[in-house]
């Protein structure tokens, strides 16, 4: 316990760490889907883009829960981060050949198993959705057990 009566790790500068964590990751997972698209000229495939929808308004989101400090931003912001996450791993699937051809959602236009980059051999666009949104999420999910503590 500390002089105000509050353990260390259920402080608001805890909190506000664990949202600003969030945020600054949501931010640079934007940053990288814009520039591969508009820099690098990789067409998005149509999973790509409800990860998009999922993942551009965390940051507004979470920024306006920094600023004040505003643990309840957390019930707008998990939903997106967990729908994204789900959408990810879903495309990670697709991108590995584990999902079905029949399955498949990008029939037409740019396909989702198209391979860009792999950094190490191995982190593809696909898995580094998954790695961004289940960050976020984790990081959402320990400021709203923080509040609640």
């Amino acid at each position: 316990m500390t002089k105000s009566g509050t353990r260390g790790a259920d402080r608001p500068e805890t909190q506000w760490t664990l949202l600003f964590a969030a945020w600054l990751i949501a931010a640079v997972a934007t940053a990288g889907s814009l520039f591969f698209s508009q820099v690098m000229e990789f067409a998005p495939c149509e999973l790509c883009w409800y990860q998009r929808i999922c993942l551009f308004p965390l940051v507004l989101v979470l920024a306006r829960g920094l600023f004040p400090l505003d643990p309840g931003v957390v019930r707008y912001a998990l939903p997106l981060a967990g729908l994204g996450g789900l959408i990810a791993a879903y495309h990670v699937l697709v991108y590995e050949g584990v999902i079905p051809e029949s399955l498949r959602p990008c029939a037409r236009g740019v396909s989702c198993r198209e391979e860009y980059i792999e950094l190490f051999g191995f982190v593809s666009i696909p898995l580094m959705a998954l790695l961004a949104f289940a960050a976020i999420s984790g990081l959402l999910v320990a400021t709203a057990r923080r509040s609640r503590a």
